[in-house]
């Protein structure tokens, strides 16, 4: 019984800085690859950045060199740190998981709005 919840959305001013956290209750988060996902209203949902359990992490090229994301697997979270925020990175945030216990599951949280505005 794997479940995410995301948190640490908000309003913040271009250039400004949100940390955004996502909680995985259940077994195989250290295992586990871990991703965030963004969707803008009228756009397809966009990849942000991933990050797989030996700590190896991959980032989207609009946010490359802005965001970092990171894990902590006492706590069994994962945290997206998003620094010089641009209005287009505007959308809900969704984190994702991926368990691979014989098959692979896909599990997402309920999303977390961020909104990048003057």
């Amino acid at each position: 019984q794997v479940q995410l919840v995301e948190s640490g959305g908000g309003l913040v001013q271009p250039g400004g800085s949100l940390r955004l956290s996502c909680a995985v209750s259940g077994s195989g988060f250290s295992s586990a690859t871990m991703a965030w996902y963004r969707q803008a209203p009228g756009n397809q949902r966009e990849f942000v950045a991933t990050i797989v359990s030996g700590g190896s992490t991959n980032y989207g090229d609009s946010v490359k060199g802005r965001f970092t994301l990171s894990r902590d697997n006492t706590k069994n979270t994962v945290y997206l740190q998003m620094n010089s925020l641009k209005p287009d990175d505007t959308g809900v945030y969704y984190c994702n998981a991926v368990i691979r216990s014989g098959i692979a599951k896909s599990y997402w949280g309920q999303g977390t709005q961020v909104t990048v505005s003057s």
